[in-house]
């Protein structure tokens, strides 16, 4: 029997809330990168390490933890995830006085585990808890929660913490930052242990339950890998989606190098660029998803967001430089609405693309992708910037995102989890 659990929209709004605190740990420090330079005295590129770390992590770590969502399900790896982002942000609390930045990098790396068994689970859970109408709009909303930490990571740091001379002050600071996001981890943690369960009572659609009436015996984690590694198709997505959200990491990471470079003094408004890329990135995320569930044009709807996010991040990057702030503002907003709002769709389409191999190892390999291309990308942008300044270290960027747009164009639409559903309607 193919029924909706009513639980369903609660354990994707308290997933959403999970991912949402631990990406606001990744950016808490990029976000106001000059202010803590100073105060730990070491160099940018150290403070870039605290947001890379997050990607370094998740390389290795992927398919073990991708083998445990398939073999102990979605509730340990919720809970693994919320009980790894509240220890590490516990562990930041110890790292209040200059001297003390390998106790802010432990914690770091802590929060980085703990994004390991948070971001390949969105495609995953709208799968296990959601009907076919409303699968794509769950996603979105999943994925909605971790770019709305982005969000809060520009916005909250440079109000909370001011760009002030005393080093004492400024430890009292970032210590009210580092406590109000240890509490709320915490809370969050304790709602997994009572709220999430593992997966609802009846499938939600005809795919969950022909997954579900497979013997476990016939699954083969290795032999699923070794599937979605012979999908000519899939691989295609991999990269561009690797080559889009690299782009993304990498622009988030640098964000406040690039403006102060432009506007000194202009922390705060630094903050709001990325706040605004996030936000517009957000409604996209939610408008593709429900123009997916509504009109299942997954091809198309990814092409025509990929040229879109190309065109911004060229017009973002010929504006920045014209010393006109509320300008920038425009042109990071069209640029966040169209390269945020892909992210959901690289998701949905392999999920399309891959079934019935599990969503959690598909969405994990476009996550791996995404993290080496991420690395590269802020590095050499790093240092291009350092060269020859930021319009080079952007246009770097705008010719990778042309090369995944040419790309986007090569792959085929074969929609197997639609067919799935279609041909158990009519049987």
């Amino acid at each position: 029997e193919v029924r909706l659990s009513r639980r369903r929209w609660a354990v994707v709004l308290l997933f959403s809330s999970y991912s949402l605190c631990n990406a606001f740990q990744w950016i808490q420090y990029g976000s106001i990168n000059n202010v803590f330079v100073r105060f730990y005295g070491v160099s940018t590129f150290a403070i870039d390490w605290l947001s890379m770390s997050y990607m370094v992590t998740y390389i290795p770590l992927l398919f073990p933890v991708a083998w445990l969502l398939d073999k102990r399900g979605l509730r340990l790896i919720a809970l693994a995830g919320s009980a790894l982002n509240a220890l590490g942000a516990w562990v930041k609390l110890g790292s209040l006085k200059p001297h003390l930045f390998p106790i802010t990098v432990l914690g770091q790396v802590i929060c980085s585990l703990a994004q390991v068994f948070i971001l390949g689970m969105p495609s995953r859970i709208a799968s296990v808890w959601f009907g076919p109408r409303e699968v794509s709009t769950a996603c979105s909303i999943a994925v909605f929660g971790n770019q709305l930490g982005i969000a809060v990571g520009f916005l909250v740091p440079p109000v909370l913490v001011p760009n002030v001379e005393d080093v004492e002050k400024l430890a009292y600071h970032i210590s009210i930052m580092f406590f109000a996001t240890a509490g709320v981890a915490t809370a969050l943690f304790i709602l997994v242990v009572i709220v999430f369960k593992e997966k609802p009572p009846y499938p939600p659609s005809r795919a969950q339950a022909l997954i579900r009436s497979r013997p476990t015996e016939e699954y083969s984690y290795v032999q699923s890998i070794l599937c979605l590694l012979r999908n000519g198709n899939f691989l295609l997505l991999m990269v561009t989606y690797g080559l889009n959200t690299g782009c993304f990491y990498a622009l988030s990471t640098l964000l406040n190098r690039m403006v102060i470079h432009h506007y000194p003094g202009e922390e705060v408004n630094a903050g709001r660029i990325g706040l605004t890329i996030i936000l517009s990135g957000m409604v996209g995320a939610l408008i593709s998803g429900i123009w997916l569930d509504r009109t299942k044009t997954y091809k198309q709807t990814t092409l025509v967001v990929y040229i879109m996010s190309l065109v911004g991040m060229i017009a973002y990057t010929f504006t920045l430089s014209l010393g006109h702030l509320w300008v920038v503002f425009v042109t990071a907003g069209m640029l966040g609405f169209f390269m945020t709002g892909y992210l959901p769709l690289g998701f949905e389409f392999a999920a399309e693309l891959t079934y019935p191999e599990s969503e959690g190892t598909s969405s994990g390999l476009l996550n791996v992708s995404a993290q080496i291309f991420g690395i590269a990308f802020t590095i050499s942008q790093g240092q291009i910037m350092d060269c020859f300044g930021t319009k080079a270290g952007n246009l770097f960027l705008c010719s990778f995102l042309f090369l995944g747009t040419v790309m986007t164009a090569f792959v085929k639409a074969d929609l197997r989890r639609q067919q799935a559903n279609l041909d158990n309607e009519q049987t």
